[in-house]
């Protein structure tokens, strides 16, 4: 069973179609990348994922289990998709890192606000709170990251905040981390150090959803590729097949450029 079902998704902003009938399925381990031109809808796309943008109709399910259902009322409360947001883990073009809390902290922020919701936190409390700085640790040193745990994100260098991100998303253990152009917003020369924190992540069968400008990347670290036009799935397949051979003129046409460079 796919641990991501995505059936029929459609959104339209002032009556403008952004997203047309939209569907695809993602395998437990499996890196997808989502490339195509700006405004094709891809970043919509992700977040109507995450529920940060509703869809006009359209099914989400992860592992078997309906999340949204643009014709069931119940799915669309806020109040229930809060808690469906955490299947899934987003990391922004722009970080979105609180300036105000160290990278440390930045990673723990999320878990602790919901393990304050939890029955037994009172009695617990310092027990939870040292797992939860545990983990982060643990998480940041992965991020390569171990000696700048009490810097804040002015004193970090673009890449370095990108990695931070990358380990606040992690922190909640999602099923399914999302990547939303996540070396736009980087100097050509930081942009090596996320992208290899990325594909390390896929070696480890991480599952993940990657839109990205990056061609060469987006082939080489993805297990199935997407190609997304007008708000359209235009092509999907395995990357090689995608970028080498691809069957649909429109896709031909977007990767000749990718080809020429």
């Amino acid at each position: 069973m796919p641990i991501l079902e995505v059936e029929h998704i459609s959104k339209s902003f002032n009556k403008t179609p952004v997203l047309k009938d939209v569907g695809f399925n993602l395998q437990k381990g499996q890196a997808v990348s989502i490339i195509g031109s700006s405004g094709s809808g891809k970043t919509t796309l992700l977040r109507c994922l995450n529920f940060l943008e509703h869809p006009d109709n359209g099914i989400i399910r992860v592992n078997g289990e309906t999340l949204f259902d643009a014709s069931v009322p119940a799915t669309t409360q806020e109040s229930v998709i809060r808690k469906k947001r955490l299947h899934f883990g987003l990391v922004f073009q722009n970080f979105n890192l609180f300036p105000q809390y160290t990278a440390l902290e930045n990673v723990m922020l999320a878990k602790k606000l919901l393990a304050a919701e939890q029955p037994d936190f009172k009695e617990r409390k310092r027990e939870i709170l040292t797992a939860i700085e545990v983990q982060a640790k643990v998480l940041l040193t992965q991020m390569g990251l171990d000696n700048r745990m009490d810097n804040y994100p002015h004193q970090l260098s673009g890449g370095q905040c990108q990695r931070v991100a990358i380990a606040r998303a992690l922190a909640l253990q999602p099923d399914i981390l999302c990547f939303d152009e996540p070396t736009s917003a980087l100097d050509p020369e930081l942009t090596g150090e996320v992208l290899k924190v990325i594909r390390e992540l896929a070696d480890q069968n991480t599952t993940m959803i990657i839109v990205t400008h990056e061609m060469a990347f987006a082939r080489d670290v993805a297990d199935h590729v997407i190609f997304m036009d007008d708000g359209r799935i235009v092509e999907q397949g395995d990357p090689r097949q995608v970028f080498e051979n691809p069957s649909e003129e429109r896709t031909k046409q977007f990767l000749s450029r990718f080809h020429e460079g």
